[in-house]
């Protein structure tokens, strides 16, 4: 397997940061492990704010026939993920790598329904994924306030609690995407929470 240059890599830490790099590579994964693995990411860094990623696909020099493989699914979910409100926009870094500009948390939310990946790569199977039902009496409140402010933001003034209900669901499982194993639920959630309302006052007049 060919390895980056020592000079590529370190002006890529320097640029990034090594937290926003995200080598797919290097475990020789099938084309669909590496998208299920940046796909997961990928929302973990948007809901982090990260602004900018890099992921580092390979040439696919390697592959069978020289396809490659890997490059190739990533480019793909990056495609599904840019109509789906996580990316905002991407471009080859390299012939082996892909810089990512994330979208802000409200996009994710305002993403036409019709476009929004629902068999995203890394999705919790059916009956093991978390519910709002589960959450704290806080944690709840909140994602319930930004339920109301989202509705507000498309010009849904007053909205019935039903209506909110439902947006809190959907946010939720939005948001329950980038939720890794290690961090506390409700602490992760909460974050979260906070960095889609302050986007979303920043953007008041």
């Amino acid at each position: 397997m060919r390895r980056r240059p020592a000079v590529q890599q370190a002006f890529d830490e320097a640029r990034f940061g090594h937290a926003n790099i995200l080598n797919v590579r290097d475990t020789m994964p099938t084309g669909a492990e590496a998208a299920a693995r940046a796909d997961g990411w990928l929302r973990t860094r948007q809901v982090d704010r990260a602004g900018e990623v890099l992921i580092i696909t390979g040439r696919g020099s390697g592959s069978p026939g020289q396809v490659p493989v890997v490059r190739e699914e990533i480019r793909k979910l990056l495609t599904r993920l840019r109509r789906a409100g996580v990316v905002r926009e991407f471009r080859e870094h390299t012939p082996g790598s892909f810089a990512v500009a994330l979208a802000p948390l409200r996009a994710l939310f305002e993403a036409p329904r019709r476009q929004r990946d629902q068999s995203a790569p890394g999705d919790a199977p059916r009956g093991e994924a978390p519910t709002v039902a589960g959450l704290d009496a806080d944690t709840s409140a909140q994602l319930f306030r930004l339920a109301e402010r989202s509705l507000e933001s498309l010009g849904v003034r007053h909205p019935a609690e039903g209506q909110v209900r439902s947006e809190m669901e959907r946010q939720f499982s939005l948001l329950v995407r980038g939720h890794q194993a290690t961090q506390r639920p409700d602490d992760w959630l909460r974050s979260a929470i906070a960095r889609a309302m302050r986007e979303y006052e920043d953007s008041e007049p």
